[in-house]
């Protein structure tokens, strides 16, 4: 058995090193995966660029790791052993994992909403490694199978997509009503599709970029507007007889054309904010009195919804293959993998990292 591995560590702003680590040991009710196919994500790109700045500095409240940290979170592997007390579980079984390191305890967790724990971290971002190392050991829990059917390429993007399906399970949408996503980047587009898979009969996506709007196309949005060239208020209007939409999804999160998107929806219609800002908004508050709007924020994802979306892709509902757009090796990813989507973005919805053979 190898006692070494490759593991990608964030040591600091554009610090990135692919280093030789101890192989974790598997314990009582852990598992330890070997990870195939890792996305990175635009977390993964903001802490590269800007970092530290949701990676721990000083010990995490949970797992007490801080930088160095292995990075990757949104990845699939194979079961390689099973800790004592595991029953439902064997090796070789094809798995994803759901990344929340939650400490139970505090009234979020009792209350089921693991994404809000208040000591809250990330795998790949927080401590107990990451999706960019060969092998990993983890809590039963941050284990979901997946069936045969589901690639293991695919598996890797469960968990974009689980963010995306959260968001629309914690909306008012109803099947039948008509949407308006703000960005087609990787969640913007993973909520197209999770739309398109819930009943959404009119989508707009407001998207600059040329090769961002063929792919929102591509995924199911039956509208696509450039907010530098249409009148975004209007023309959703006019989609929309002369009302707005019932439900916005913003998964830019930018101040520029905020307001044209409030204004986009109809009276008792619902903002809800997916993205993670890089600094603070601001909007007029008469916006959302004066036609009793909601503004609402979604967070990753509860226990359910990977299931659910492994269902989905499972039945066809979901076909996300396409957003694919690269697989590199793991000696290639900083070159190849975060470079290509800091330089070239446009022409990228997700690039995974082949972490073992």
């Amino acid at each position: 058995m190898d006692h070494k591995m490759r593991s990608l560590r964030f040591h600091g702003q554009g610090d990135i090193r692919l280093e030789e680590m101890p192989v974790p040991p598997c314990g009582k009710g852990q598992v330890k995966v070997r990870p195939a196919f890792c996305g990175i994500c635009g977390t993964d790109l903001q802490e590269y660029l800007e970092g530290a700045n949701i990676m721990p500095t000083t010990p995490h409240p949970i797992t007490g790791e801080k930088l160095p940290l292995t990075m990757g979170h949104e990845f699939s592997g194979i079961v390689e052993e099973v800790g004592e007390g595991i029953t439902d579980l064997r090796v070789g079984a094809r798995v994803v994992v759901q990344p929340i390191i939650y400490d139970g305890t505090c009234g979020a967790c009792k209350s089921g909403y693991i994404n809000c724990c208040s000591k809250n971290g990330f795998i790949g971002l927080s401590g107990w490694g990451g999706g960019f190392a060969e092998h990993i050991v983890l809590p039963r829990t941050s284990i979901i199978p997946i069936p045969d059917s589901i690639s293991l390429e695919v598996g890797a993007l469960v968990e974009p997509l689980a963010v995306a399906w959260h968001a629309i399970n914690i909306s008012p949408l109803k099947k039948g009503d008509s949407v308006l996503v703000r960005g087609a980047g990787p969640i913007g587009l993973a909520v197209v599709q999770c739309l398109k898979a819930k009943g959404a009969e009119n989508i707009i996506v407001t998207e600059v970029a040329l090769k961002r709007k063929e792919f929102a196309k591509q995924f199911g949005a039956d509208h696509v507007l450039d907010p530098t060239k249409d009148d975004i208020v209007s023309r959703v209007r006019e989609l929309c007889d002369g009302q707005g939409v019932d439900v916005a999804f913003d998964a830019a999160g930018i101040q520029v054309g905020l307001d044209q998107i409030i204004l986009a929806i109809r009276a008792k219609g619902t903002l809800v904010n997916i993205a993670v800002w890089e600094r603070p908004a601001s909007f007029h508050p008469n916006d959302f009195v004066f036609r009793e709007r909601s503004y609402m924020g979604s967070t990753t994802y509860v226990q359910g919804d990977f299931e659910e979306v492994v269902d989905a892709i499972a039945s066809g509902q979901l076909k996300p293959e396409p957003m694919i757009t690269r697989t590199v090796k793991l000696e290639e990813i900083e070159e190849n993998g975060f470079k290509s989507l800091i330089h070239d973005k446009s022409n990228h919805v997700k690039i995974l990292v082949e972490i073992t053979s």
